[in-house]
């Protein structure tokens, strides 16, 4: 029998729908907005502007490459982060109980999430690239192999860090709590994977070995091939870009943050049954 115009809406129409709440919402908490946007792109400015000097005869400046490491601190800001203490706060709030009682299932919650994700992560992303460019000089990639690097290294930087943010949401217990949560294995992360710090390959050995292991330093070192002239891989700690290293890790860590998610996503605390 064919749907009449009263037919529930499809899983991905109440998903767009609840895309547009968390927009609207996001963009009330003025405070979030402004740190979200903002923090990047200040801690960037601040190690560019005192980190400024050349690499070699490259013609690349520490500020160049802080510029397209940071990148990966951006992304990692408004997907982990955002994605960790938004579901922990609509868990405590009791958001989540209700809607599991509506007709909203978990992935039309789920696609809400990401349309609030692409789109703040896009607009952190122009406002990276603005500053890199305008504040640092830092060239956009000149060839279309390049273009297709960022846009594959971008998708699978998102994915991951997204269902892993899900995943630590579950490590919440209370909203108070989700902050440090969040932020601090994203801090921690992007000093050992050389984000905050260059050049890499001066990092100690045990760095780079824990670094290898997690997601932020390929997401730091593929921007930076983007980026930066093939000059540069003599401060690599593999002394090159390493494209099928960074797309296997980074994909499998896809793969661990989806498993992760389902083992562990739940409607409510624990305490709330």
């Amino acid at each position: 029998m064919r749907q009449t115009s009263g037919a529930l809406p499809s899983v991905l129409g109440v998903g767009l729908a609840r895309g547009v709440i968390e927009l609207k919402q996001f963009a009330r908490e003025k405070e979030a907005v402004i740190f979200t946007f903002t923090f990047p792109a200040l801690l960037l400015v601040l190690l560019g502007s005192i980190f400024s000097d050349a690499y070699g005869n490259t013609g690349v400046t520490a500020s160049q490459v802080f510029a397209a490491s940071m990148i990966a601190y951006g992304i990692m800001n408004t997907t982990f982060v955002t994605m960790g203490t938004g579901i922990a706060t609509d868990r405590e709030d009791g958001t989540l109980k209700r809607l599991h009682g509506a007709p909203v299932s978990a992935t039309s919650y789920f696609v809400g999430k990401i349309v609030l994700i692409t789109v703040v992560t896009v607009a952190e992303i122009v406002l990276m690239l603005a500053v890199g460019m305008l504040v640092f000089d830092m060239p956009l990639p000149s060839t279309g192999e390049r273009w297709l690097t960022f846009a594959w290294l971008l998708v699978l930087s998102v994915v991951s860090c997204t269902l892993l943010g899900i995943a630590v949401s579950a490590m919440v217990k209370s909203v108070r709590s989700a902050g440090a949560v969040t932020t601090v294995p994203v801090v921690v992360l992007s000093f050992l994977s050389g984000v905050f710090m260059q050049p890499i390959n001066e990092l100690p050995d045990w760095m780079l070995k824990v670094s290898s292991a997690f997601p932020v330093k390929w997401i730091g070192q593929g921007f930076r091939s983007v980026f930066l002239p093939d000059s540069m891989t003599r401060w690599e700690a593999a002394a090159a870009w390493e494209p099928g290293m960074t797309a296997l890790v980074i994909g499998a860590w896809c793969v661990i943050g989806l498993m992760l998610c389902l083992l562990t996503f739940r409607w409510t605390n624990r305490r709330d049954g």
